[in-house]
């Protein structure tokens, strides 16, 4: 696959008749607070004297697109690589206004969500464009490995509207599973639209209908 960003890689128009969540993708602009969606899931963060960059391993294509442009919209460049393992690796330049981040997450050279941490639309739209997949159970949220950022995770789901079920590595995880009509409505209402190069079966979707 072509990593030639496509037009309109990043979003598609909003259309005007829908009402936007108070906590959605597009009820605030872009912040470089919002990269904390990419440390909820797989992404890295290291520091480097008043500077900091973000790397995040991610599975397709497309995924390295919507990230580049996402990183570009806060002021920060990107640049990407192949992985062995047939992956990609996306990571910023280091930045100063990627500090702040890495002191929030970084605590005696360990990764951890801050005291505090939460989410909202911005944040759950990157990290669904990193590492979320549909499945007929529901959507998955992909995680770092690092069993000790679960739970402080988990919870900021919860208190969003969203409690997941946490999926071991035997389950196909390390993820969280949002499962049910309402809590997937409530997703697709947090992180909008698909940006224009996602396949379908890697956004969140409003749950089928049942027939009458």
């Amino acid at each position: 696959m072509s990593l030639t960003p496509p037009d309109r890689a990043v979003d598609q128009p909003v259309d005007p008749g829908r009402q936007l969540s108070l906590f959605g993708a597009e009820a605030a602009e872009p912040s470089v607070s919002d990269l904390a969606g990419l440390l909820a899931g797989p992404g890295e963060v290291v520091r480097m004297g008043g500077t900091a960059r973000l790397s995040v391993v991610v599975d397709a294509a497309w995924r390295v697109h919507v990230l580049v442009a996402e990183f570009a919209r806060r002021g920060i460049a990107a640049t990407w690589e192949p992985t062995p393992d047939g992956r990609y690796l996306v990571r910023t330049s280091y930045a100063s206004t990627l500090a702040p981040l890495a002191t929030a997450w970084r605590r005696a050279g360990v990764q951890r969500p801050p005291a505090g941490f939460h989410l909202d639309g911005r944040r759950l739209r990157l990290w669904s464009a990193a590492s979320g997949s549909a499945e007929p159970a529901g959507f998955l949220l992909g995680l770092s490995p690092d069993e000790s950022t679960w739970e402080p995770v988990g919870a900021a789901l919860a208190a969003l509207g969203l409690p997941a079920v946490l999926l071991d590595g035997a389950a196909g995880g390390p993820a969280y599973r949002i499962v049910g009509r309402r809590r997937l409505a409530r997703l697709v209402e947090l992180v909008g639209d698909p940006p224009s190069t996602t396949p379908p079966t890697h956004w969140p979707a409003p749950p089928a209908r049942r027939p009458a």
